[in-house]
Order: structure tokens, then sequence, then C-alpha cells
């Protein structure tokens, strides 16, 4: 939450957009980094999950002492009425540049910020009662809240699950897979580094999510096809007449049941032999008894399958799952923090980013708290459908309400607002110019570019 409202207020506005970025760039490195050492840990047969969660603390140690020699924002030191440091900041993070304009600039934004202040009222009440702060914080929000809706934190959490949902029988296997997909992220995520200022916010975001909708079709055609082909159950056990496991007919309606599991027999080209069992409720590694019960030192080609079917489609749900990360990677993996850095005036910056950072972890806690229960109420492949139509809810606000904000002044960007949403229109032109005549001992005075750059 507070790491982009940082990072804009010490950027330069022309770096602003990538350096935004690329602080999602660094999360999904972190994320690629935590499941190749998840797949390493994966060998070792006792608590290797306790080592995973302990590994942590080494990155997070890192970054706790690297705080204590992180400057103070130079806007957030001129609020608190310590000048000198400010500067003194200003002049650490520029290096070589002349900070006197932007210096008396931030000065000038931070006194106008305490008029409005003198106003009295909290902030979100101001923005929520000047008509474009209102409508830029329904804009952020919105995008924080589809990102989330998206299912992206659902793909990455439960990424080793669903390609267990499809079918990759192994647990190492499924790891390093999702591994895979993880470095997926984190490579797409340099493209959208890149293409940020070249091809813009509007442009980048709609493309995502364009192509994000089709990624999780073909996630739920693949868990579609896996359903109708679901293996039947062919045996039923004397003791289990007296389980709910007893009624189900196939895979697919079994292992959405989580108190049962399917027990098979399988060669190259079928699976036979097979029953819906109860599953054990210390581990769900086999069933509470029978045949799987240990079927490890059965043989015979014995096979126990909890939360997921044996399906040869297992390759279109992984074909999706990669796809959806490409395509939401560059565009709305960082896009919403990005935006959400630039479309407040000064004053409302902190409060904005603030408000539509809590949505989006609202919305992250609402989905994944949501995912496996919803796919057992929708199954697998309605869980992913629906995603998909929230998505393209996604691309009609997206393509409604969200201007492009590359390459404009802090002026042109409220000015954005200040027309109804809804109103399908991109921006002003990039090169559009907002020149103040301003009459000087007689004489007309026009600023220059570096003059108009300067006014916030």
């Amino acid at each position: 939450m507070t790491v982009p409202v940082y990072i804009a207020e010490v950027s330069p506005p022309q770096l602003r957009g990538q350096l935004v970025t690329i602080n999602s760039l660094f999360i999904t490195g972190g994320q690629f980094i935590a499941s190749v050492v998840d797949g390493a840990f994966s060998y070792l047969s006792h608590d290797s999950w306790r080592y995973m969660l302990g590994l942590s603390v080494l990155p997070a140690t890192l970054q706790f002492v690297g705080f204590f020699f992180l400057p103070e924002s130079p806007r957030w030191l001129l609020q608190k009425g310590r000048d000198q440091e400010a500067r003194e900041v200003l002049c650490q993070i520029r290096g070589d540049w002349d900070v006197d304009e932007e210096y008396d600039t931030i000065k000038t934004s931070i006194e106008e910020e305490k008029k409005e202040a003198g106003q009295g009222g909290l902030v979100i009440l101001r923005i929520l009662c000047h008509a474009p702060t209102r409508r830029a914080l329904v804009v952020g929000c919105g995008l924080q809240m589809f990102q989330q809706l998206s299912g992206i934190n659902t793909v990455m959490y439960y990424s080793a699950t669903i390609l267990q949902m499809a079918g990759i029988q192994d647990d190492k296997q499924a790891i390093w897979l999702t591994a895979a997909t993880s470095a997926t992220n984190f490579v797409f995520t340099v493209v959208g580094v890149w293409l940020v200022e070249r091809v813009g916010r509007r442009k980048l975001t709609l493309g995502s999510l364009l192509g994000t909708g089709l990624s999780l079709t073909l996630l739920a055609v693949g868990f579609l096809l896996s359903a109708q082909n679901s293996p039947a159950v062919t045996l039923h056990p004397a003791n289990s007449l007296n389980s709910s496991c007893s009624l189900y007919g196939s895979c697919e309606s079994c292992i959405l049941d989580p108190n049962c599991g399917f027990c098979y027999r399988e060669n190259s080209t079928e699976v036979f032999d097979s029953s819906c069992v109860p599953v054990n409720l210390v581990s769900t590694d086999h069933a509470a008894w029978g045949r799987c019960l240990n079927q490890t030192e059965v043989g015979g080609g014995l096979m126990w399958a909890y939360n997921y079917c044996p399906t040869s489609y297992s390759w279109i749900v992984l074909i999706g799952l990669i796809l959806y990360l490409a395509f939401f990677a560059p565009g709305m993996g960082p896009m919403p923090w990005t935006v959400n850095s630039e479309i407040y005036p000064l004053w409302a910056r902190s409060t904005g980013n603030a408000a539509s950072a809590g949505v989006n972890w609202i919305f992250n806690v609402l989905v994944s708290l949501t995912f496996l229960h919803m796919a057992e109420v929708l199954s697998y492949y309605g869980a992913f459908f629906l995603y998909t139509g929230l998505v393209f809810l996604a691309l009609l606000f997206v393509f409604g309400c969200l201007p492009e904000t590359q390459g404009l002044q802090l002026e042109d960007i409220e000015q954005l607002f200040s027309d109804q949403l809804f109103s399908c229109e991109s921006s002003f032109p990039s090169n559009s110019r907002h020149v103040h005549y301003t009459r000087v001992n007689g004489t007309t005075y026009v600023p220059s570019d570096n003059d108009a750059s300067d006014v916030e």
C-alpha cells in the first residue's frame, strides 16, 4: 500500500510510470524465487513446508535493515515543516539535477494542500465531495477491484492445486510447474515495464484484459472437457454404502466432495476398477479404509486421487494458465498501481492510494477464501467461466472510464475527470498543452515548455 505512493512521490515525472511498474516486477520476481525454493524443498520427506516458511525470514530481515537507509519522501518532510532536510533528500535522490524548481513546485503544492486542509473535514470526505477526485477514486478503486476479481491471486495461491485439479498427479511435478508459471508472470512483467511508456496505460490495460479473458476461457474449457470425459465409478465397496461417497457416479462429482477421493487402477489407455471412498481424516494422501488405505504397498497400478481426476486434457489447462499470466502480467498486474499513483491531485494522492489499496486487499481476501468453495458449488470449469465474465465486465469498465494519463501534467489529469464517466474518451491528445498568458509590465508573457511543465 505504501510503496507505490512512496515511489510516485520520489520519482521524476518522466520515469514515474516505469518505476511504479518495477515495483510489481520485483514482487513477481520474489514469487518466482519462492516457487523455485519450494520446488527444491519438496524433495525433503518431512516438514519441508516448515523450511519453506522459515526461509522467508531472511529477505524480510534484509528488507527491514534496508529501511533504515531509505530516505524519507521530500514531500512528506515538507508537510512536516522540515524544509532543509527535504531539500537535502531531494538533492541526494536527484544527483546532479537542479532541484530548485522542483523543490519550489512541491513546496507550493504543499502550501495549497494546507489551505485545503484548513477548510476542515477529512480528506476522504473532500475527495467524495469534489466531483473530479470522486470520479478518479471510482476509477482507481474499480481497477484494484477488477484486478482481484480476474482471479490472479487464486491462480498464484492455488496454482499447484489447479494443476493437480487438471490431472497432474505428481506433487513435485505440480510444484515445479508452478515455478514455470511464476517465471511466466515475472518475464511478462518485464514486458510491461518496457510497454508502459510506449503503448500507454489505457491500451496496455485493455489489451491485457482481453487476453486474460480469452485465457480464462481456455482454462474453463480445459476443465469442462475433463469433466465431460470424467471416468465413471465402477465399483461400490460394501463399506462405502453408508457414506455419501457411494452416491457419486463419476470421478468429477466424487472429487468435488472434500470428504471423498477416487481410488482406481489404470493402464496406458484407460481407467478401470474405480471407486469413490471416504478420505482419511488425518491425511488426504490415502483413503480412510479399503484398498487405497495404503496404496503404495498394493501395486498393480492402483492409484489414489484427491481433488483431481485422471484426464488427458491437463495440457489445455497448463497452456491456459501460462497464457493467462502472460497477458495479465504486463497490464492488469502493475497498471492499477501505476494509474492510482497518477490520477489524484497532490492533496488527495495518499488518501486515494490508501483507499484503492484497501479495496484491493478486501477483494484479495474475498476471492482467495471463496475459490475452493465456489469450485465445489459451480465445479472447476464453472468457477473459471465466472472469472471470465468478470474480466469482460472489467473490459467494459476500463473502456468507458479509464483515460490515458501518459505524459500529461497533473492539472490535465484532473481535467480528464471533470466530465461524466463512461464517456469512452481515451484522453487529451498527448501533445496538447494548456498555455496560460500572463500580463507582465505591459507585455504578454508566454511560459516556455519548461515553465509549463513546472505547473502542478
